[in-house]
């Protein structure tokens, strides 16, 4: 499968009405994998979440049918957050997730909400900074998951204390931390997250290629595109990289970049 067909997979799938999350995943993955079978990933999340359902108690409360998905993912196969490679791109493949079972915040609660919501109990993420989680959808339950610490429960509290552990004591948890995101936001995340793990890595090929799968999500991601052109102009693709730079200047003619943006484009003028 080309690229082009991959990323049109990925557009048909994500402009559905209620498309499935872990299915829009396994096509941001067959841009890398090209011979990845969708279908067999779906069957296998599938047939997780039936497991989980044959282990249900009688007596199905949130709580418990978390914890009973917790014992099935953590306890019995083996899944954990990848803390010694957490820059792997792997990571960030929802196919490599289910293959290795290992993987980053939001790769795992991509595997958790899918088995949950298949099951009975709807979940949403939140997009939390630093770190992402999830909260059963269900009015009056202010609890949240996290998928990256084997399904541990946190409450508002909870949270704030993980904010430190990230950022230190500086950080403090605001109410929009813990709002619910959209499947496009989650996706979204999800791809910035990859993006900047291939910037880390210098890979200025595959780091264009996820930026053209985030403007499928955002197409009106202005920031997407500027870095798109600058990545261009790296390349020596300047044609590309003029018409970029050019559309992010009359989008946002007063940002603050606009002296560095207007450098780079004297500089391909002037050459």
């Amino acid at each position: 499968m080309d690229l082009s067909l991959a990323h049109q997979h990925f557009y048909q799938v994500i402009h559905q009405r209620d498309f499935s999350l872990a299915q829009a995943a396994l096509y941001i993955a067959q841009a890398e994998y090209p011979d990845l079978d969708v279908e067999r990933y779906l069957e296998q999340l599938a047939q997780m979440s039936r497991e989980v359902k044959n282990r249900l108690p009688q007596e199905q409360y949130p709580l418990r049918i978390i914890q009973t998905i917790n014992q099935y993912l953590y306890e019995d196969l083996g899944f954990s957050g990848n803390t010694s490679d957490y820059y792997d791109p792997r990571n960030s493949f929802l196919n490599e997730v289910i293959d290795r079972r290992t993987g980053i915040p939001i790769t795992l609660s991509l595997v958790y909400i899918e088995i949950a919501q298949q099951i009975g109990l709807p979940m949403v993420g939140v997009g939390m900074p630093g770190h992402f989680l999830l909260r059963p959808d269900l009015p009056d339950m202010d609890v949240y998951v996290d998928p990256f610490y084997r399904g541990e429960i946190l409450f508002a509290q909870d949270c704030q204390e993980r904010l430190k552990e990230i950022f230190g004591s500086t950080e403090t948890l605001q109410p929009e931390f813990l709002k619910p995101i959209s499947p496009h936001q989650f996706l979204a995340r999800m791809l910035i997250n990859l993006k900047h793990i291939y910037l880390r890595q210098n890979q200025v090929t595959k780091c264009l290629q996820v930026i053209e799968q985030i403007l499928i999500v955002l197409p009106n991601a202005v920031a997407e595109i500027r870095d798109r052109g600058i990545l261009y102009y790296q390349m020596g693709q300047w044609d590309e990289s003029r018409q970029d730079l050019k559309i992010y200047l009359a989008r946002n003619p007063q940002v603050e970049d606009v002296p560095l943006i207007r450098q780079l484009l004297n500089h391909m003028d002037q050459a």
